[in-house]
């Protein structure tokens, strides 16, 4: 059996490396997404004047009334001193093409202060400017910015899928790093001095046995971040049983859905309901699902919009179009099913113990970047060597000494 345990290890890390590689890299840098993005680009964090803010209200009609085509998906409900007010937006129904519009862009940056725009940008676009690198690399880390067609999200399912051969590959590797049971202390060690093959050896298969639960960890989360609601929920609703998500219980529209509740009607429905609930964060953004009809509002002090720390940020959402309750999302309430889903982005990104827990991904990131690496190295090594042994001429008898033990 353990033969055809390594054949499977092998074709699995082959297939899967280039993908494995780009995603750990990625993941090493995205951890600090923010922080670069408002390194690298000022004019889009960094508000040009000072003075009180504008009302909430006034900044997200500045940005409606300079593009009517654009409407304001996402946004703060406070903004920070010195920094920009920064919004998604989504295109608008176009009713003379039957079509969305066409915006070029998803993000803009106001001036909180006179609410004049600061900065404009496509977030995810290809490219490798400095304007959209970081938000490039974030979703390339997902989706390998494959395109969507006909309706699917061709990217996100590719990863997703590679993430649960991933989990099934990390149990695999664990078994067959365990050859003989007298010699399990092997496993465990590295050939330090003995350098080169031998220790890019044991980097590979002792440095997987020491990070195996962190390893493992990190696929699970994967197949959640791309596939929760397709896969993760089905699969842990066996185990436990879920509360109703208002994500997954609703149908995407073929066109946007005009909400007929206005954002500021939400958001005082949604205030009254976390001070019934003894909630002590403030509303810290509202946003809306026009293919869902769907208002969310979160709770969380400004700058917290990420949920550093924990399981992340309570959320309370509202029907669109009634202005009814739809659900929540409450952090550590639930089911055992529905902690663990909950638990899985702050896993992921490593928020859920704060800045350490980045640090740790980080690092893991390029951990799963060397394993890749030192796989393909591996089977290129030994490849060569059987080359190399083939090729001998007719009468030579060769012994030649393994390259490495069995992995």
């Amino acid at each position: 059996m353990r033969p055809w345990l390594v054949r499977l290890h092998r074709w699995f890390g082959l297939s899967a490396a280039l993908f494995l590689f780009i995603a750990g890299a990625t993941g090493a840098v995205i951890s600090w997404d923010h922080e670069l993005d408002a390194w690298l680009n000022p004019a889009l964090y960094e508000a040009r004047s000072s003075g009180p803010a504008l009302p909430i209200s006034e900044l997200v009609a500045r940005i409606e009334a300079a593009d009517p085509r654009a409407q304001v998906t996402y946004h703060p409900l406070a903004v920070e001193p010195g920094h920009t007010f920064i919004a998604l937006v989504a295109p608008r129904w176009n009713a003379a093409t039957g079509q969305l519009h066409t915006l070029g862009y998803n993000q803009v940056a106001l001036d909180p202060a006179t609410g004049a725009i600061q900065g404009r940008r496509e977030w995810g676009a290809v490219s490798l400017s400095r304007e959209n690198l970081l938000p490039f690399l974030y979703k390339l880390h997902y989706s390998m910015h494959l395109p969507e067609s006909h309706g699917i999200e061709w990217g996100i399912w590719l990863m997703g899928l590679i993430a649960i051969a991933w989990v099934a590959d990390t149990l695999i590797a664990l078994w067959i790093s365990f050859p003989k049971a007298a010699q399990w202390k092997r496993s465990f060690s590295f050939r330090w001095a003995a350098g080169g093959h031998r220790l890019v050896f044991d980097l590979h298969r002792s440095g997987g046995v020491w990070l195996f639960l962190l390893v493992l960890m990190i696929a699970v989360t994967s197949v959640a971040m791309n596939l929760n609601h397709p896969v993760m929920r089905p699969v842990v609703s066996w185990f436990s049983t879920l509360s109703p998500s208002p994500f997954a219980s609703r149908t995407p529209a073929a066109r946007p859905i005009e909400p007929q509740v206005e954002r500021a009607a939400i958001v005082a429905s949604a205030e009254a309901e976390a001070r019934r609930r003894g909630w002590a964060d403030p509303a810290g953004a509202v946003f809306l699902s026009p293919e869902l009809g769907l208002w969310g509002v979160g709770f969380f002090r400004p700058g917290h919009d990420h949920g550093d720390g924990g399981l992340g940020n309570p959320w309370l959402y509202y029907d669109a179009r009634s202005g009814q309750p739809a659900g929540d999302s409450v952090p550590g309430t639930g089911s055992a099913g529905d902690i663990f889903l909950q638990s899985m982005f702050p896993l992921h990104s490593g928020r859920i113990i704060g800045w350490p827990g980045r640090v740790l991904m980080s690092l893991l990131g390029g951990v799963v970047a060397a394993f890749s690496a030192t796989g393909v190295y591996l089977w290129w090594r030994k490849r060569a060597g059987r080359v190399r042994v083939g090729v001998q001429p007719a009468g030579v008898n060769v012994s030649p000494k393994p390259l490495a033990p069995a992995s």
